[in-house]
């Protein structure tokens, strides 16, 4: 037990490496920019507070998404979708797998639960004791069950989901955006120590590292913000883009695709003042999503969406800011 505790303690400390290292590379681009280029390079006066104030602001923002991509904690199932003490003890009693899984369908159907597991059952996590939301999977580093699981990512050293997948997207675009002003402006500066217009001193080498190492990150953030740029247009997840979600009807990679302008709603919000900032906008409670083309009649996993919030879907009700039920947690079925 002592071992295993101190492995996990290992651990856990070990995770913090990949966000110690980005932390430091931009402490140092800091460094290197602020003082090496525009304070001991740099002559023009005007060009020095622009290219200053233009730095510190994608400073800022890269900064501030990052934090809230790292220290938000990932979104977990209310206490409805955990068994009841008497469920459990029925279904852990119970030694045939048919009516183990009869006694979770009986469950399912008060609950806004559309998808299945591979084998038709119910999505159930044996670690946490509850039936999964749809679009929930359990991750083992975190050993949770998280909302909207997209993806555990070691460079924030956080499972990535329904409460901080915006302000993943956001740090990934304030990444390539301080990537990009960093090199545009610093790649005359490299042609200029390079052709020796400029006397050799340590900001040369500090110049160099600053073009390098902002083109090499830019090129692989374009390519992963590409990426998840276009699962937010399809409505999927990272792990529905591996594995589709399995409906009544089985796989459909585009079971939760309500259409591009629908799509980037439920990511950002309503409110397009907000959706620059690393403030929660998302759409919903995490528990249940808008569906493409599905019929509560048609699944019988699905009780009524409304007796669920009636007998307290959720600890707390699901409310906007003015107190009125936000409308994007009700399932809506297009043809």
């Amino acid at each position: 037990m002592a071992l295993s505790r101190g492995l996990k303690c290992c651990q856990r400390i070990f995770s913090w490496i990949p966000v110690v290292i980005i932390s430091c590379v931009v402490l140092w681009s800091y460094y290197a920019y602020v003082f090496e280029l525009c304070f001991f390079t740099l002559r023009n006066t005007l060009e020095k507070v622009a290219y200053l104030l233009v730095f510190h602001v994608c400073f800022v923002m890269f900064c501030w998404t990052y934090w809230k991509a790292i220290f938000t904690p990932p979104s977990t199932p209310t206490k409805k979708f955990q068994l009841s003490y008497s469920d459990k003890e029925r279904y852990e009693m119970e030694e045939r797998p048919d009516v183990q899984k009869q006694i979770l369908i009986h469950i399912a159907k008060k609950l806004p639960i559309f998808t299945r597991a591979q084998s038709g059952a119910i999505r159930f996590c044996d670690h946490c004791q509850l039936i999964k939301p749809d679009r929930c999977h359990h991750c083992s580093v975190c050993e949770t069950c998280v909302l909207k699981m997209d993806h555990h990512c070691p460079w924030v050293n956080n499972c990535v989901g329904f409460s901080n997948y915006k302000f993943f997207l956001l740090f990934l675009s304030y990444s390539i955006l301080y990537c990009v002003f960093i090199a545009s402006t610093v790649f005359q500066y490299f042609l200029k120590f390079w052709m020796e217009e400029l006397p050799n001193s340590r900001a040369k080498f500090h110049v160099l590292f600053l073009l390098f190492v902002a083109l090499m990150f830019f090129v692989s953030l374009t390519f992963l913000f590409g990426y998840h740029c276009w699962l937010v247009a399809k409505n999927r997840s990272t792990l529905e883009a591996f594995s589709a979600p399995v409906f009544q009807n089985g796989p459909d990679r585009n079971g939760f695709n309500v259409g591009f302008r629908r799509n980037l709603l439920q990511v950002f919000g309503e409110d397009r003042k907000l959706w620059l900032f690393p403030v929660f906008t998302s759409l919903g409670d995490g528990h249940c999503f808008p569906l493409r083309t599905l019929s509560e009649s048609q699944n019988p996993l699905l009780g009524s969406e409304e007796r669920w919030r009636d007998g307290g879907g959720s600890d707390e009700d699901t409310t906007d800011g003015e107190g009125n039920n936000d409308p994007s947690v009700n399932i809506v079925i297009e043809s």
